[in-house]
């Protein structure tokens, strides 16, 4: 015969429940990352497949004074 299991304690649920938010949110966060660096550069690809010059994003730093 088997032993039955023993109940868990909801503080340890808890603290499982919290990993795995977390690490769903770490998941969500890396998935919308990627899309946007592979949108960024789809749009280079594409720029540079019609022949133009000059596609690189270029960033124009802040001035602060």
């Amino acid at each position: 015969m088997t032993k039955p299991e023993p109940p868990e304690s909801k503080g340890h649920r808890g603290v499982e429940n919290a990993v795995m938010l977390g690490f769903f949110v770490v998941l969500v966060t890396a998935g919308i990352w990627l899309l946007g660096s592979m949108a960024d550069i789809r749009k280079t690809q594409d720029c540079a497949a019609q022949g133009r010059r000059n596609c690189a994003t270029i960033e124009n730093p802040s001035h602060s004074r």
